[in-house]
């Protein structure tokens, strides 16, 4: 590969090697705003290396015939889309698939979701997003793992190896890229796009680690935020790019923006205009422009300026011709593009039974007063309810790629009319509506009539697929629209209820918590949603899924997440409330569902924990063992969970912090034994002197199934262990636009 781009490289000429660096969007696709509406042109004129928002095997050949016939050197272009949780055939939203808690299952997704791009001609995916989100307003949480750092990180892991697979000139696989670098998911107030500033301890210790580890997968790209950190946008930062991700981490890929991050540093207050930010993003380590076209327009003149040297025009050529490389597509630009192959791999019935498998195993069940569900399948009148119920459009979620939201979506009331035997009767009615500003209330009469006559209604309630994702914040987390004055009418005839909730992020459903008698769970299920809702609710499936984010009671409690620090004056001592410590007035601190939890239509028990020993050295390795046995009539999955508590650090240590997890399946009245190997590495955190590594000290062990697990255990860490050497934010002075026009524009950003 090597002496072939180097040979490659010689014969380009600086436009050439800059328009590599050049992302544009088709027509075919609107991800943004639009732009550049002659792609082709730019395309024939070498000023395009990649394309996104172009898919099947016969639109992508056209746009790669232009490049490889119409220009100079015919070197191929590169295409992306936003295959994010299925691409055809649509999975649960990621979100949903994290409340699995099965790394296999999500990297199968993400294999299945890989083999059917690719078989469109697509070559490069933008995800995973590996965010870690702790404020259900901003929508884009639905894109990601939650709120656990160890969670998801696993589970970053697992999505790369999914779409990468073990060789990326296969034809089954897609280059992946984890975003958004960094600290995106932090976004003041929930509010997409917006200022995250946080300590640097919080942003190693907290933000990092997702994207650390989808680098030491082997992660292909990856992409920056729109968002500024701590007052830098994070396309302009050196500390970030260069620093972090290519020389601490040695990260190999090619960095990409978001879409027109570079031109949105100069409303940010960051670049005095398009020209200047341009210089900043390329001596940064941007690599790669998506849409904003600054690297085509200005790049020339700044390497003619001296302002950008040519090394670093070839450097960020290289790293995208390498991956054109690795990918054959200088062997065969149009290998991606086989119309036979593309019949064949999309929706194929195994890709269909993987997105029902994974839409069941995604779904937690959060009440089930007097064991409601399962429903039985025979001998009942069912009246199925709400504006969610037979909605093609809104079982794929966000982000559906190129899925289908007309055809072959499987609606809840699909899967129940599927389900049950002929002596079972199921009526429908859409009810009220679930668009914000809906008062409507002409559906609740031919609501509350098939109620009547039902032995149990089933209400399909939660978000309309828009509501959640990019640009989709929210300031409350209610149910919409007239979906809860509907709920509350039907509670009035005294009728056993069941609250399917399909929704991208934690709602604050306390009302349906006390009156609904039961609660699942089902996010955005996906292609087959209507068919693997069914399961559960018919028991076909025994419910497994655990929470990968926190529910509130209310938005005035956020943030709220499972691994906070105590405060000098924590909410009670002993069990006793007072009146001076850190609590509201008007709620309990505790949230609605904490972090991990999820019920089961069987029971589990767990044994005491056994510990090897209660010390740990340098060195060494604890191990911790408890027995879980099914205790209750049904076979069934459990989450085994452990936790950690540092009692005292150099720095305030969070209350419980998940180090490991087990999924199990039990037979009814079958027990297994579960061992975690413990090591002091998995105890690090950035100390005091930003050093990290583990301290000397006592711990507290916790193992069950929620982060609110009771059965724990005390050892003591002998030795303080330091992995790495303390460090400190790095400040580089870099080329900057001058102005005789501007006093302050000769100062150097980071």
């Amino acid at each position: 590969m090597d002496p072939f781009i180097d040979a490659l490289l010689a014969k380009m000429t600086l436009e050439e090697k800059i328009g590599q660096l050049n992302l544009l969007t088709s027509g075919w696709d609107v991800t943004g705003p639009t732009m550049n509406e002659d792609y082709k042109d730019d395309i024939a004129a070498g000023k395009v290396g990649a394309v996104f928002n172009a898919f099947t095997a016969s639109y992508t050949r056209s746009l790669q015939k232009i490049a490889v016939e119409q220009t100079r050197l015919g070197i191929p272009l590169l295409f992306g889309y936003d295959v994010i949780h299925g691409h055809r055939t649509i999975f649960p939203i990621s979100l949903g698939e994290a409340a699995s808690w099965d790394l296999a299952a999500i990297e199968a997704a993400a294999r299945v979701a890989a083999t059917e791009a690719a078989a469109e001609g697509v070559h490069w995916t933008f995800a995973p997003m590996v965010d870690i989100a702790r404020d259900p307003r901003w929508g884009r949480i639905s894109e990601g793992s939650g709120e656990d750092v160890y969670l998801s990180t696993q589970i970053a892991t697992a999505r790369v190896k999914g779409f990468q697979g073990e060789d990326l000139a296969a034809l089954d696989t897609l280059l992946a890229c984890a975003k958004h670098y960094a600290a995106y998911g932090q976004a003041q107030g929930g509010r997409d796009y917006h200022t995250t500033d946080m300590s640097e301890r919080e942003l190693w210790d907290t933000y990092l680690p997702p994207f650390q580890a989808t680098v030491e997968a082997g992660v292909a790209t990856l992409m920056t935020a729109f968002n500024d950190l701590n007052g830098v946008p994070t396309t302009g930062s050196a500390y970030l790019l260069d620093d972090i991700l290519k020389t601490r981490w040695g990260f190999e890929g090619f960095v990409v923006t978001d879409y027109t991050s570079i031109n949105e540093m100069v409303p940010h207050g960051f670049a005095r205009d398009n020209r200047h930010a341009t210089q900043l993003a390329i001596n940064t380590g941007v690599d790669m422009d998506m849409q904003g076209a600054v690297f085509v327009d200005h790049l020339k003149a700044l390497v003619l300026e001296g302002k950008v040297a040519r090394d670093r025009i070839d450097a960020a050529a290289r790293k995208i011709l390498a991956m054109k490389y690795r990918l054959g597509l200088f062997d065969d630009p149009y290998r991606y593009m086989d119309e036979d192959r593309q019949q064949r791999e999309i929706y194929k019935p195994e890709n269909l039974q993987a997105a029902r498998d994974m839409a069941r195993k995604s779904m937690v069940l959060l009440k089930n007063a007097d064991g409601l569900l399962p429903l039985r399948k025979n001998g009942l009148s069912l009246a199925v309810i709400g504006p969610l119920a037979d909605s093609k459009a809104d079982m794929i979620g966000s982000w559906a790629a190129a899925g289908d939201r007309h055809d072959k979506p499987v609606t809840l009331l699909e899967g129940i009319r599927a389900a049950v035997g002929d002596d079972t009767k199921v009526t429908y009615a859409r009810g009220g509506g679930y668009e914000f500003d809906d008062t409507d209330r002409s559906g609740f009469a031919d609501a509350m009539a098939i109620a009547r006559t039902a032995d149990v209604i089933i209400l399909a309630m939660g978000e309309k697929w828009d509501m959640t994702g990019e640009a989709a914040s929210r300031t409350s987390l209610d149910l919409p629209g007239t979906q809860p004055a509907l709920m509350r009418a039907l509670r009035e005839l005294g009728k056993p209820m069941v609250l399917v909730l399909m929704n991208g992020r934690p709602l604050t459903i306390n009302w349906a918590a006390t009156e609904v008698d039961a609660i699942l769970e089902t996010w955005y299920a996906g292609t087959m949603g209507g068919f693997a809702i069914a399961d559960v609710l018919f028991g076909d499936y025994n419910p497994s899924g655990k929470l990968p984010v926190t529910f509130p009671r209310s938005v005035g409690q956020i943030p709220l997440y499972y691994n906070m620090k105590n405060t000098g004056r924590p909410y009670d001592v002993n069990g006793v409330e007072q009146k001076y410590r850190s609590r509201y007035i008007d709620s309990p601190n505790t949230p609605l569902y904490p972090f991990g939890y999820g019920l089961s239509y069987t029971t589990f028990t767990y044994s005491e924990i056994r510990l090897d020993s209660a010390q740990m050295a340098a060195g060494g390795t604890l191990t911790a063992s408890v027995t879980v046995t099914n205790s209750g009539a049904r076979d069934g999955e459990e989450v085994v969970q452990l936790y950690v508590r540092d009692l005292v650090g150099s720095v305030t240590r969070p209350v419980r912090e998940l180090k490991g997890f087990q999924k199990i399946m039990l037979k009814k009245g079958q027990s297994q034994t579960v061992t975690f190997a413990l090591q002091p590495a998995d105890l690090a955190f950035h100390r005091r002197d930003m050093s990290y590594g583990a301290e000397a000290g006592e711990f507290k062990l916790f193992i069950g199934g929620s982060s609110e697990a009771v059965k724990e255990a005390d050892f003591t860490l002998l030795d303080t262990v330091v992995l790495r050497p303390a460090h400190s934010p790095q400040v580089r002075a870099l080329p900057h636009y001058h102005s005789t026009r501007n006093p302050i524009a000769s100062l150097t950003h980071e």
